[in-house]
């Protein structure tokens, strides 16, 4: 009997489709870059084994790209705690989780602003991961506010349907094995960038308008002097390392300057950019590569 050995070509095509899946984050995410991989992932160099990432945020960028080992660093302790916990333990996080999205008030004002309150109050690393979550999920547009006394201030959400993440929560705890999750800032990020590493950037991004000078995140403020340091630091360390370091923005004036040397890549992307989710706007970003 003639054996037929499928065409090389057709084996690679199909490896290629597998690589290009798209897996979603966990959390809901305001500025996630699941609708950018394709771009991203054009521009990333293919023979470096580890990426760095500063603003990790959601972790989409780690979910769709492939390399052998990740450096994840966020501002944000209740983000970078509950990664390490599902790392960690999936198990025992998703059954408790789950517990909260399936109770039968779940998705009322009420409870929500009693787990808001209680996540405001608990110093508990397993309880605040596991109320992070519900927050996040039944909480306004995905978004993650605290104020200025470092509380979770966002609204109730108002969903009609919810959601519980468990087939990427499970994806994310098998991927986050070949990952380190690290709480702190930009700066102690790029300390641990070597000749075999590449860096991909997503800061709070620059406002639009330039009389706006700050974004705030995680009770802390991202300043136009952040944005500017940020763009030094990664020029400064692309030259020194000899690899490559990528920042998504916005496209405007300011940030075209401070990204001055770096080969810009214009990139247009529908989005909300108010309150009414009926109104979309196709934003100017971009992404600068030194």
């Amino acid at each position: 009997m003639r054996v037929v050995i499928p065409d090389l070509i057709i084996i690679m095509k199909i490896s290629n489709l597998l690589h290009q899946q798209n897996h979603r984050a966990f959390l809901k995410w305001a500025g996630g870059k699941g609708r950018l991989m394709t771009e991203i992932n054009q521009i990333l160099p293919r023979d470096k084994t580890c990426l760095i990432e500063p603003f990790v945020g959601a972790g989409s960028v780690f979910l769709n790209t492939h390399f052998e080992r990740y450096v994840l660093f966020d501002i944000n302790p209740d983000l970078i705690h509950l990664f390490n916990l599902i790392k960690q333990d999936a198990e025992e996080y998703i059954r408790t989780t789950q517990s909260y999205f399936e109770h039968p008030k779940s998705n009322t004002e009420a409870f929500y602003y009693h787990q808001r309150n209680q996540f405001n109050c608990s110093r508990d690393l397993f309880e605040r991961a596991v109320l992070f979550l519900y927050l996040n999920r039944f909480g306004y547009n995905g978004l993650c506010r605290y104020n200025l006394r470092n509380e979770f201030n966002v609204p109730f959400g108002r969903f009609k349907k919810i959601y519980f993440p468990e087939k990427e929560l499970r994806y994310f705890a098998e991927k986050a094995q070949r990952a380190e999750f690290k709480c702190g800032d930009f700066s102690e990020a790029f300390k641990f960038a070597d000749t075999q590493s590449v860096i991909y950037c997503d800061p709070p991004y620059a406002p639009l308008d330039q009389a706006t000078n700050f974004t705030g995140y995680a009770g802390n403020k991202f300043t136009l002097t952040h944005q500017t340091k940020l763009a030094e630091v990664a020029r400064h360390t692309a030259q020194r390392l000899n690899i490559t370091v990528i920042i998504s923005n916005h496209d405007t004036p300011f940030t075209r300057q401070i990204y001055q040397g770096a080969q810009i890549t214009p990139l247009k992307v529908q989005r909300f950019i108010s309150q009414n989710t009926g109104q979309r706007s196709c934003v100017k970003e971009l992404l600068a590569i030194f």
